[in-house]
């Protein structure tokens, strides 16, 4: 990791607590958490990885202590992989730029898995509990994800997701191109034996003659 950026990353660990108009917005944000997402979530990373990634305490900062060294979840990307696994080297640490930078490396895997910017949390959404509602948010999208993908590496109850809807791409044969044509021709009609006789050029003008 490049030294100006781990002392970023301490920098934002060491924020102190939340004052007056910014506590208020907190206050909304987790408004929006929801417990019963979190235990369908924590449902579906245990069926995901298995029971040695353990489980929380119930509650917003269990969840928050659950995955907030990272490691839980670059093991819940690398179970959707089905041949290398994204993050190569997963490893506890009580150091906070280490455990952010695991935090960093899921979600850059998760944003090549497919989930959108828009559904990405940012580290310190989940590092500092600012915004777990954002959290639960991202980890929704990637289990709709791995439902829709269908290529045998999720685990657990499939309507546990929604599938996302997928673009419905038609191909059609070559006979069936030309039979296409075919009726747009007949139906614009044909021009054959028409004639010109008697049709004025464009912009010419009618010539009128007077009988005198």
């Amino acid at each position: 990791m490049h030294p100006l950026f781990a002392l970023k990353l301490c920098k934002m660990a060491n924020k102190g607590p939340a004052y007056g108009l910014s506590r208020e917005v907190q206050s909304k944000i987790d408004k929006k958490y929801d417990p019963e997402l979190e235990d369908r979530l924590v449902q579906w990373i245990i069926a995901q990885c298995g029971d040695s990634v353990g489980k929380p305490q119930p509650g917003k900062q269990g969840f928050q202590q659950w995955l907030k060294d990272g490691c839980v979840l670059c093991e819940l990307i690398n179970s959707l992989a089905k041949d290398s696994k994204p993050v190569k080297k997963i490893q506890s640490s009580s150091m906070a730029f280490k455990q952010m930078e695991q935090i960093s490396q899921f979600l850059g895997a998760a944003e090549r898995y497919g989930v959108t910017k828009s559904d990405m949390f940012q580290t310190v959404d989940l590092w500092e509990g600012k915004d777990l509602a954002a959290v639960q948010m991202t980890l929704l999208s990637l289990g709709s994800l791995a439902v829709t993908k269908d290529d045998g590496c999720y685990r657990g109850d499939p309507s546990w997701f929604h599938k996302k809807s997928q673009e419905n791409k038609r191909e059609f044969s070559d006979e069936q191109l030309k039979e296409g044509q075919s009726v747009i021709g007949l139906q614009m009609g044909t021009n054959k034996g028409a004639s010109q006789a008697g049709m004025t050029g464009y912009g010419r003008p009618r010539q009128i003659l007077n009988n005198q």
